[in-house]
């Protein structure tokens, strides 16, 4: 704990935080992320090919890919196999690694985005994902049963706002328990002001390639709120940072 506390030690208070002008978006929606979903078992059964519960190796995905992997459309396009070897390599560095210069990022040939990618390259990238077996092990996932007080929800949109203004993504591990509807992850990537200060974060979900989704913090009640995820019923939620150190 003292070593969490110590690398969050300048993070600003809300208010000054939520101060405009707020930074840019820090990754762009339809283009730096995947083409496909993370499928639901429940809305999909007897489906072959289903690809489900890998919303933790999605999002967790897309950050390694900002930080660690480059676009090149004007090389030549490689085999299947060569993309999925590509793909590896990229989710092979820990999230929280710095991101790397262009010169030793993995370079993707003859795609422009991870979106155009994932679209022609569906069962490459899938592979190259790899397992979610040990996201479901992560240990940190027993906090979702876990009541928390508002000054932490209260801290971790502090956090986010000076992730997202330093340019970083943010994963969110979200849910709202006891409601067995929301045990969820997505990855912020930018915040705006909302009706009566509150702060709304723009989201990337996995299981909604189509559209961005949207969690407001609500200022006066110091909690997250659910304003816009797919499938879910908007309400109260609770909301933790993930990946973002070796220990988180």
């Amino acid at each position: 704990m003292a070593v969490m506390a110590a690398g969050c030690a300048s993070v600003a208070p809300l208010g000054v935080a939520a101060r405009p002008p707020l930074p840019p978006p820090a990754l762009r929606f339809g283009v730096d992320t995947f083409a496909f979903p993370n499928e639901s078992r429940a809305k999909n059964q007897g489906k072959p090919d289903l690809y489900a519960n890998y919303c933790f190796v999605m999002a967790r995905g897309v950050t390694q890919f900002h930080r660690f992997a480059r676009f090149d459309p004007a090389a030549p396009r490689l085999t299947a196999a060569a993309y999925e070897e590509r793909v590896r390599q990229v989710v092979s560095r820990p999230p929280w690694d710095d991101p790397l210069p262009a010169a030793e990022r993995v370079v993707i040939p003859g795609y422009a985005s991870l979106y155009e990618l994932s679209r022609d390259e569906e069962q490459a990238v899938k592979g190259g994902l790899g397992t979610a077996f040990w996201t479901w092990l992560h240990w940190t996932n027993w906090r979702v049963v876990v009541p928390v007080p508002a000054g932490h929800q209260e801290r971790v949109a502090r956090e986010t706002l000076a992730e997202l203004g330093a340019g970083r993504l943010v994963q969110f591990l979200v849910t709202n328990l006891p409601v067995w509807e929301l045990n969820h992850t997505v990855v912020v990537y930018e915040s705006r002001l909302g009706a009566g200060g509150a702060v709304e974060f723009v989201v990337y979900d996995p299981n909604d390639p189509r559209a961005p989704g949207l969690i407001t913090f609500d200022r006066d009640e110091r909690r997250f709120v659910v304003t816009r995820l797919f499938d879910t019923t908007p309400g109260a939620m609770r909301a933790f940072r993930m990946y973002y150190s070796p220990l988180l």
